[in-house]
């Protein structure tokens, strides 16, 4: 999604729900200083990894991060993951459109 259009109501649930902790803030303030590494993420924020782990799981799925695999020069695979391009403009018109455009997950239940 580009910084100008209008998210629909499940994205806009999704990202508001992924930075709604502040655990997942922190994550995403640490990475707006730069990519990192999972453990060295965890140390820097004080964080378990198997924690760390399941938040940057939440925050890609919602698109507000992005994570590669790397291997190091010892040909360890190292995480390292860093803030994606967003913006999102909240406004009550904004809100409106995207309620507007809800799925609802009984709906989409019965569907299948």
């Amino acid at each position: 999604m580009s910084a100008i259009e209008t998210p629909t109501g499940d994205e806009l649930l999704k990202v508001l729900t992924a930075l709604g902790n502040p655990h997942r803030m922190r994550i995403v303030a640490a990475l707006a200083q730069g990519r990192n590494y999972v453990s060295r993420l965890a140390r820097e924020i004080g964080m378990s990894r198997p924690l760390l782990h399941m938040h940057l799981q939440r925050l890609e799925a919602a698109g507000i991060v992005v994570g590669s695999l790397e291997l190091s020069d010892s040909g360890k695979a190292m995480k390292f993951f860093e803030v994606a391009p967003f913006a999102y403009a909240l406004t009550p018109q904004v809100v409106a459109e995207a309620a507007g455009s809800l799925t609802d997950q009984d709906e989409k239940e019965r569907a299948q």
